[in-house]
């Protein structure tokens, strides 16, 4: 029989990369961590990490382990909640989502959600996508509002047989400007035409999307100032700082602002709704993913 307690403790492994960071995370000596590891391999029968000078690597058994570590602790958080909601009478719903989706979608989706189900107790989470959907795998948030640009969404393969991923709403990304830039009234731009300008980075995403069209284009971006707030970023651009790449639902019209579409390929951002799937059937969680979809802008009427 495989020890709980054991999967847990090569679960903080894996997830720090090595036994002296999991030993700090557990409050155990790194030499503890060693030998419970070593007793899961014996009692397997296999190696669940590749050891070396630069930390550990989980082996394939070692990632199935780590999946079902991650698997059972989900269900028994889910348990723990079901308990609670039968000795309290409470029933509590956990939103982990970025920011900018936040403030466009959320506050209309959860106006509508608490109309209907005024006795629920909803806590929400402000969080990266990288962080939310593994928040949902644990069990730690019933829902993700995230976001992926082009690339994949940031979940690992064995993700996908436990998560549902459903699309909301494409988010185009534009060029925002001083007012008085010299492409402030272009119908369309292309970003290499700005290759001149400075950019004003309102996200490390957006910013690795900079920098890898900037690479591809022959041209070295020149980065004026950074945040993590596209908010922030279009202050910045209203003083003159520089110019930056703004998703839509980011986007604060002022006078001192000019938006200027990118020609197409045109970037996006693809906003959607993670949810496990075991929390699929539940009223609740079901009930806040539709009033999600029912607050895109355009969306159709509710179903019956």
């Amino acid at each position: 029989m495989i020890d709980v307690q054991r999967l847990r403790i090569l679960r903080e492994v894996a997830l720090h990369g090595s036994f002296s960071r999991a030993a700090a995370a557990l409050l155990l000596t790194p030499s503890a961590v060693s030998q419970q590891v070593a007793t899961l391999e014996r009692a397997l029968g296999a190696p669940v990490v590749h050891r070396s000078t630069r930390g550990v690597a989980l082996t394939e058994p070692g990632r199935l382990l780590v999946e079902a570590a991650e698997t059972i602790s989900a269900e028994l958080r889910h348990t723990q909640e079901r308990i609670d909601r039968l000795t309290s009478g409470r029933t509590t719903l956990t939103v982990a989502t970025f920011t900018s989706g936040g403030r466009y979608l959320l506050p209309a989706a959860l106006a509508r959600f608490t109309a209907g189900h005024p006795d629920v107790e909803l806590t929400v989470l402000e969080r990266e996508p990288e962080d939310s959907l593994p928040m949902v795998r644990e069990g730690r948030a019933d829902l993700a509002l995230a976001y992926h640009f082009d690339e994949p969404l940031p979940i690992r393969p064995g993700d996908r047989s436990r998560l549902t991923w459903t699309p909301l709403m494409d988010d185009p990304m534009s060029v925002v400007m001083p007012a008085g830039h010299e492409f402030a009234g272009r119908a369309s731009v292309d970003l290499a035409e700005v290759a001149a300008d400075r950019w004003v980075m309102g996200c490390l995403k957006t910013g690795a999307f900079l920098h890898r069209y900037a690479t591809l284009a022959g041209f070295e971006l020149r980065v004026a100032a950074s945040t993590t707030d596209y908010f922030f970023a279009q202050v910045l651009v209203a003083a003159g700082v520089g110019i930056a790449l703004i998703p839509h639902v980011a986007l604060r019209p002022s006078a001192e602002l000019a938006v200027v579409p990118i020609r197409p390929p045109r970037p996006a951002r693809y906003v959607g709704v993670a949810v496990a799937h075991r929390r699929l059937a539940e009223p609740h969680v079901a009930g806040l993913a539709d009033a999600l979809r029912l607050a895109v802008p355009g969306a159709p009427a509710a179903r019956p």
